[in-house]
């Protein structure tokens, strides 16, 4: 089992504040981007689960579009975040506070597999990929995504953010290392991309300046990704891992048509 460079305490204390118990804003760049991403995969009917799902925000969202879902975190504060989340929208899921090594969700039980910000917090992400293509069914996808610390953002967080980085696999945030990883698991059909609009997250500047102008950097960044009219590539800060799973000789692909 890798080791992970978080622990529960952590996640805890990053669940600690009372979430709103709405759907997420888009008035936050990143969340347009994750609807984004997602959309091009959803269809109602389908069974979608999402790993590292705390508080839940995203999950409630994707269970507005029709998609069965269903999500796990091992921080039990932030799965209860969800679950208050769901009653209040008046939305089904089926959340468990959990070890991903230790599951109870059934193989091969799942339309999309989904994590966003999940593995890049393990020393070793191999088996962490393993799990998501353990979980989804043949001709279904898995989308992994990590922030992209490869570029400019990685050159930010370098200069004012060692701490945070401190929590990273710097080796899986960057392009060249996410295709790395694809090519561990031959016969798989997949790619790599970058995502998104510009955005810089307050965590990047916070240890080193004062905590308002690391806010204000956030805001403005965020500000210039909502109003960005197309992708540009040396912004885009996030990397997205997407892979197939291959059919099973013999079989069809029985999954949700659009």
């Amino acid at each position: 089992m890798p080791k992970p460079m978080t622990n529960v305490a952590h996640w805890d204390g990053v669940w600690s504040r009372v979430p709103s118990m709405r759907l997420p804003s888009r008035l936050f760049v990143t969340t347009q981007d994750r609807m984004r991403l997602l959309r091009r995969h959803l269809k109602p009917g389908m069974r979608f689960v999402e790993l590292g799902c705390a508080p839940g925000k995203m999950l409630a969202w994707v269970a507005t579009q029709g998609v069965q879902v269903a999500g796990m975190d091992y921080s039990a504060q932030g799965i209860e975040w969800g679950r208050q989340l769901m009653r209040a929208l008046g939305l089904e899921a089926d959340l468990r506070c959990e070890d991903l090594f230790s599951t109870t969700f059934s193989r091969e039980s799942f339309d999309l597999v989904h994590s966003a910000g999940l593995i890049e917090h393990f020393d070793d992400p191999l088996p962490l990929v393993k799990i998501h293509l353990d979980l989804v069914r043949p001709g279904g996808t898995v989308l992994i995504s990590v922030p992209n610390y490869g570029g400019v953002y990685g050159a930010m967080g370098r200069r004012f953010g060692p701490s945070d980085f401190a929590l990273h696999n710097l080796a899986t945030t960057s392009r060249a290392g996410m295709e790395s990883i694809l090519r561990q698991f031959p016969g798989m059909q997949g790619h790599v991309e970058v995502s998104g609009r510009c955005f810089a997250s307050r965590v990047l500047f916070d240890e080193k300046l004062p905590r308002g102008v690391g806010a204000l950097l956030e805001y403005a960044t965020n500000g210039l990704g909502l109003i960005q009219p197309f992708r540009i590539g040396w912004l885009c800060p996030h990397i997205v891992l997407e892979i197939v799973k291959p059919l099973k000789k013999g079989a069809s692909d029985r999954g949700p048509k659009p």
